[in-house]
């Protein structure tokens, strides 16, 4: 990579950084590109190089967040591994990345502006809906290797999704409560993953 890319892509970077913190403290509607600009300390013309525009670089700040709940998915289905340690590796992969703050930080952002302006999130949220997420992927598969009772993937993967919400987002995200800490998290996941089993494995 030359000297002048990689200017531009931490230019590109402090520009998300600047936004990710203008739309935490100040939330989208009051958030402006001058602003964004002044934080990143690059000019107006150089934000509206990288973003055309505010919802643009909002869809990239909910494009990051996506991208940071698929990266920790990267278990694949092993028929010769125990169901219990594969899932146990994904729900205490997902817990952790629940308690990083920077991933609150941009779920709280994407959340306040979507509450204001479903409409704006709308695009992106479709986008993110036709990329299969990884634990429903990791479900079918045990489906078929018949190692768990037949039900809808995408409904299973989110329901042993919202066991982990419900004690490690939601309060975070509605109530301003910490993160889990690690004990916290572990008790969360191994009680999802014996609901999840109880009822779905074979």
């Amino acid at each position: 990579m030359t000297a002048p890319q990689r200017l531009t892509d931490r230019k590109r970077e402090a520009i998300i950084q600047a936004a990710i913190a203008e739309f935490r403290d100040n939330g989208f509607e009051i958030t402006s590109m001058d602003k964004i600009a002044a934080t990143a300390g690059v000019s107006k013309r150089t934000v509206y190089n990288h973003f055309p525009s505010k919802e643009e670089l909002f869809a990239e700040i909910l494009n990051q967040l996506w991208t940071r709940i698929s990266a920790e998915q990267s278990v694949t289905y092993r028929a010769d591994q125990p169901l219990r340690d594969q899932l146990r590796q994904m729900l205490q992969a997902k817990v952790q990345m629940m308690a990083d703050e920077n991933f609150l930080t941009l779920a709280r952002v994407a959340i306040a502006a979507t509450i204001h302006s479903p409409e704006r999130a709308q695009n992106m949220i479709e986008r993110m809906g036709e990329r299969e997420e990884g634990l429903t992927v990791w479900i079918r598969a045990a489906q078929a290797d018949g190692r768990l009772k037949p039900v809808d993937p995408q409904f299973a993967a989110h329901q042993v999704q919202g066991l982990l919400k419900t004690f490690g987002f939601w309060p975070q995200m509605s109530l301003g409560q910490p993160p889990l800490d690690a004990d916290m998290q572990n008790t969360v996941a191994e009680s999802a993953l014996e609901m999840f089993l109880a009822h779905y494995q074979l």
